[in-house]
């Protein structure tokens, strides 16, 4: 069971998202001012980007679990709806509001540090089957390596494993992974390289969320459904104390 209170886990899971946002847009439009060559500007980015992930996961992990993103969230309270570990239903629904506030409002604030209007609805349209697929593979590897390690009992290797992954995947896919719905409405805000049209996010999120769940039904595949993971390991990604 959760023993942190709700407030403040709510708060972590909003700031640390907000960060993380404000970093991926940030990042994209310094890169863009300062290379003209798309290769450059994308390694800036991700560099940047999954940097800041690792950092913030192992920040917040102790408070809220340092999710940051609602499949995540979502995966975390069905693999333990039985244990009580996870969040509660109620919570989720917490926790996904609280990701998709501090997603808006760090890209507004990335927004505003370089001199752009707080809401700058992105053009880049992305919609094509391809892309549907790279992102449900995306969000379901995601999925798999957070509850599979916590599952084996190395949650510790989170932090890292997360960012490793979501930096590979940046470069492996076709659609960049978003693998993240929250930053992907976050992302809608802001028009340049890690912009999505408003109209692209729908699709986008659909993809995600049917990724999440292969990667869930995975984990009892290759994980067995007993559990091994270490207590302390748990309670930091999913129970925090």
């Amino acid at each position: 069971m959760m023993t942190t209170p709700l407030p403040r886990r709510l708060a972590a899971e909003a700031v640390g998202t907000a960060v993380l946002a404000t970093v991926l847009v940030g990042s994209g439009i310094r890169a863009a001012g300062l290379s003209r060559d798309g290769g450059v500007q994308l390694l800036a980015n991700v560099l940047a980007s999954v940097l800041a992930l690792a950092l913030l996961i192992a920040l917040f992990a102790p408070v809220s679990g340092g999710h940051f993103n609602p499949l995540v969230s979502a995966a975390a309270w069905w693999s333990e709806r039985r244990s009580g570990l996870g969040p509660t239903l109620r919570e989720l629904g917490g926790y996904v509001l609280a990701q998709t506030a501090g997603a808006v409002l760090g890209t507004g604030l990335a927004n505003a540090m370089f001199e752009r209007p707080l809401v700058q609805l992105a053009g880049q349209r992305r919609a094509a089957g391809h892309l549907w697929l790279a992102e449900g593979v995306a969000t379901g590897v995601l999925i798999l390596l957070v509850v599979g390690l916590v599952r084996g009992g190395r949650a510790r290797l989170l932090p890292v494993a997360v960012a490793a992954w979501v930096g590979a995947a940046c470069w492996g896919t076709s659609s960049g992974s978003f693998a993240n719905p929250a930053l992907t409405l976050g992302r809608a805000l802001s028009d340049g390289s890690t912009g999505i049209a408003p109209a692209s996010v729908p699709a986008f999120v659909l993809a995600q969320a049917a990724g999440a769940v292969v990667g869930l039904a995975l984990v009892p595949v290759l994980f067995g459904r007993g559990r091994d993971r270490a207590p302390d390991d748990a309670r930091e990604l999913l129970a925090p104390a």
